[in-house]
């Protein structure tokens, strides 16, 4: 691994311990303003306030909240698509050098596999990936088996897929991937077991706070790393609250 890639990496992923919170907020692009990114210095500074280990946001943002970011590590989405547009073909909006001019810790690539586009988004990750390498970046790989049934976009979460999705990350060079959950610890430990480097779960759509910390345990105690939790992090009624109970799961176990 690049040397340099190595010391970020590890700014945002303690490898002794290989735990970590990550909370996307790239949503913004895919769905506009939504409850809790409106104001977006205020969620900063209330998810810096709960401890998160980094945070995944898109390059405009990063740009205008830099210094209230701080020394937060900051993941830049480098792909996006629009709810109004062709919401499963994610492409490419910035680029790893940018990321790097930016001053940014590493870069975020979502891929959705199983349809198809997934030949382009493929391509793009692979790129990506070297790009990550020869510059000295850590990638996060979002990676999501996605297709569409009569105008609807369905999300697989069958053990089969998402440890497919876990591995492919794996090989193509990413060095975090984050997959959906597939219902159960037994299940998910199969993914833990394909692939060697840290695994977070998705937090998926808003939802019971207890059986999303119930879900982040169960993978933990697995062998995944943590979680990259979005909504039901940054939409909760107390964002540093639920952050700390979050981190005391993932810490904890």
């Amino acid at each position: 691994m690049n040397k340099e890639k190595e010391i970020l990496l590890a700014k945002i992923i303690d490898p002794e311990k290989n735990r970590v919170v990550i909370l996307p907020m790239d949503h913004g692009v895919s769905e506009g303003p939504i409850d809790g990114l409106i104001n977006m210095k205020e969620t900063i500074l209330k998810v810096k306030q709960g401890g998160v280990d980094a945070i995944v946001i898109h390059k405009g943002i990063y740009k205008k909240y830099k210094e209230v970011i701080g020394d937060l590590p900051a993941l830049i989405h480098l792909s996006a698509s629009t709810k109004i547009g062709n919401v499963l073909k994610k492409v490419l909006i910035a680029t790893v050098q940018e990321i790097k001019e930016l001053g940014a810790q590493g870069a975020s690539i979502h891929v959705n596999l199983g349809n198809k586009y997934e030949e382009d988004m493929l391509k793009d990750l692979g790129v990506v990936s070297r790009e990550c390498e020869r510059i000295g970046l850590p990638l996060l790989a979002m990676m999501y088996p996605r297709d569409e049934e009569n105008g609807r976009i369905i999300s697989y979460t069958d053990s089969e897929r998402v440890k497919l999705a876990a591995r492919v990350a794996f090989e193509l060079g990413a060095d975090i991937v984050k997959v959906p959950y597939t219902g159960s610890a037994e299940s998910f430990q199969e993914v833990c077991q394909g692939v060697d480097i840290p695994v977070v779960i998705a937090g998926g759509a808003k939802g019971n706070e207890k059986e999303m910390l119930k879900s982040i345990k169960d993978c933990v105690m697995v062998g995944a790393a943590g979680v990259s939790i979005g909504r039901n992090a940054f939409q909760a009624d107390d964002i540093p609250r639920t952050i700390g109970k979050i981190r005391s799961v993932v810490y904890d176990n």
